[in-house]
């Protein structure tokens, strides 16, 4: 399978190295291509406005697309420089879009799936929603499946509570009630594999673990496997955040994955978040650095 990415991020690196893929893709440094292309991954430069030349030549041998590019305030830069490339792709069978599960917006804890209301009033999910049917869009107009998956929030190798708590940056807020959904990034790799070989009309797809926990117990939770005392709870309410930070608990809802097992068979490889910490601590993640 000839795979481009758009984005050769903290995920799409994951995806891009599944069995029987050739990759090429599009990083926004020329240092990031050099490192790529040693481990065999055909990467451009793509910073939104300017493209290395060979990327468009790259870009109509690929027979499925990744696009993990956020869109910005004025929209999707991969549509906006590459639709009409992309829509003249000889070979292209499958276009997949990683969105994320901040569309539905507020559910105030509720369980939820894909046939839920997007209730987001949030900028950042408004436009995610836009960019979502432009992807759908071009899909239906070029005739292939678009896969738009709605990934929780991505933890891994580097990329978790065990690090986390060694760096010093762990905290443990408490708000009454809240949850946040998370997921490993080899599992969204897991996701995306079935959906290579899938023949079906594509969708959307809610890519999370299967419990929604207090983000506070996760701290804890990690705190423990490397033998620490965890950091004291602080209130939520009156703690010192950034906007950004603040923004994530104004949505709590609970994610199903049920669609995900039923139609391709998903089994998460981390079904929560003890299995996932606990292969990061197996696997050294949080051990000898920083405070601790």
């Amino acid at each position: 399978m000839r795979l481009f990415a758009f984005g050769l991020g903290y995920s799409a690196r994951r995806i891009v190295r599944l069995p029987g893929i050739e990759a090429s893709g599009t990083v926004r440094s020329a240092q990031a291509t050099v490192a790529l292309r040693g481990e065999g991954i055909e990467a451009f430069v793509f910073d939104g406005v300017q493209a290395d030349a060979g990327l468009a030549a790259a870009l109509a041998q690929a027979q499925a697309i990744l696009i993990s590019v956020p869109p910005g305030p004025s929209g999707d830069p991969v549509l906006r420089a590459f639709a009409r490339e992309i829509s003249a792709a000889p070979d292209l069978e499958r276009i997949l879009y990683l969105s994320t599960i901040g569309v539905y917006g507020d559910w105030g804890g509720a369980w939820i799936d894909e046939t839920s209301e997007t209730r987001t009033t949030a900028p950042r999910g408004r436009q995610r929603l836009r960019t979502e049917e432009q992807w759908r869009s071009l899909g239906a107009a070029r005739g292939v499946p678009v896969d738009i998956l709605r990934l929780a929030g991505i933890y891994g190798p580097g990329r978790n509570a065990l690090a986390k708590l060694r760096e010093g940056d762990a905290r443990r807020l408490v708000k009454p009630e809240q949850v946040f959904n998370r997921v490993h990034v080899d599992d969204i790799a897991e996701v995306v594999r079935p959906l290579l070989r899938a023949e079906g009309r594509g969708g959307v797809w809610n890519v999370a673990d299967e419990e929604p926990a207090p983000p506070e117990d996760v701290i804890a939770f990690a705190a423990a496997l490397l033998g620490l005392d965890p950091p004291p709870e602080e209130p939520f309410e009156g703690a010192a955040m950034s906007e950004m930070s603040r923004s994530f608990y104004e949505d709590n809802r609970r994610i199903r994955i049920d669609k995900l097992k039923r139609e391709l068979g998903f089994r998460p490889l981390y079904p929560t978040y003890r299995e996932g910490l606990r292969a990061l601590a197996l696997a050294g993640e949080g051990a000898g650095q920083g405070p601790g």
